[in-house]
């Protein structure tokens, strides 16, 4: 981590002494890499055309021209300092809930705009808690006025997949923010931990990631997400994490749900499934990825393949960021200006 940070104010400083005229570029870091630190500490910086390349960064800077000024190595160490502090998890429930409301039908939700920032999106059930993340954000975005909450949002998801272990992730700037509310998205675009029967929470699945663009090979990679974090019943009415390393990324949650024994909750609160020690839950949405023979499939090959699942998580997730974006289409952002 201190090689990592030593590097991002290095990239910092060449960014400002270029000024509007600094360009960079990230390439991933394989996810063949051994250990998560050594995917971390993997980092150098190259010589590109004047200008600085820094691999393994995860950041890559084809920015708009009102954002050009935005200090991204700045701001993404200062999201580090907070993914530390233990918020990694809810950040990336943000921005998942900011762009898992795209419809491709109507080219209407997705990241863009920062929506949830106004009623009614900001009320809709399946956000309950997420001020806590918007309000952690907020001293960033005072701080760094450049960047849109939209960018950030996303930023602070990418970020925070990243510094708690998981693949490096392709993100890009060029989201703005809508004024108002106006284009808020109607409450239940986003997937329900339960519809009653399992072949209706199944359908209700299927039925929202298709509404996205995603097919099942993606969706599954996608709920890997559920590796970190937890529920809580003031906030989903559900209760627990799904694995017993709530802050790792990794590809836990498929093992979990493949080795473990998984029965009916018997409590007050709404249907769920706990693991022997009572320790661990599963909703029954994550369930459906067992009863489902397609779904099943792919669970049981990241269950065995963390490669696989980080390989397809990132295609998938950056896909998700990007649903419904218009990134601005006048060329590169840089020292070619």
């Amino acid at each position: 981590m201190a090689m990592r940070r030593s590097l991002l104010r290095l990239s910092s400083t060449a960014s400002r002494a270029w000024g509007s005229r600094f360009y960079s570029h990230t390439r991933l870091i394989p996810s063949s890499c051994a250990t998560v630190e050594s995917r971390r500490t993997a980092v150098k910086g190259i010589a590109v055309a004047g200008g600085f390349a820094f691999a393994g960064l995860g950041i890559s800077s084809f920015a708009s021209a009102e954002e050009a000024t935005a200090d991204i190595a700045k701001i993404r160490s200062e999201i580090e300092e907070l993914v530390d502090e233990g918020h990694g998890p809810i950040f990336v429930r943000l921005a998942w809930h900011a762009a898992g409301t795209f419809d491709k039908a109507s080219g209407t939700g997705g990241s863009s705009g920062a929506k949830m920032r106004f009623s009614p999106e900001a009320d809709h059930g399946a956000n309950a808690g997420l001020q806590v993340a918007r309000d952690l954000l907020e001293p960033i975005k005072a701080r760094n006025p450049e960047i849109s909450y939209a960018d950030l949002w996303t930023l602070a998801s990418c970020v925070a997949i990243e510094t708690m272990g998981g693949p490096e992730l392709a993100w890009k700037a060029g989201r703005t923010d809508d004024a108002d509310g106006a284009n808020c998205t109607p409450d239940g675009r986003l997937p329900g931990a339960d519809m009653g029967q399992a072949g209706k929470t199944v359908s209700h699945i299927r039925d929202v990631f298709y509404r996205m663009g995603f097919n099942d090979q993606e969706i599954v990679a996608l709920l890997g997400a559920h590796a970190l974090g937890r529920c809580h019943t003031d906030r989903s009415g559900y209760w627990g994490p799904w694995t017993r390393a709530e802050t790792s990324f990794s590809n836990e949650y498929y093992r979990e749900l493949i080795e473990n024994t998984w029965t009916l909750k018997k409590w007050d609160g709404p249907e769920q499934f706990e693991d022997p020690t009572g320790d661990l839950m599963m909703l029954p949405s994550d369930m459906a990825l067992l009863w489902d023979k397609e779904f099943r499939k792919h669970v049981e090959i990241y269950a065995k393949d963390s490669d696989a699942f980080y390989a397809d998580f990132s295609k998938a997730y950056m896909k998700l960021m990007e649903l419904g974006v218009k990134f601005p289409s006048k060329g590169w952002f840089g020292i070619f200006g």
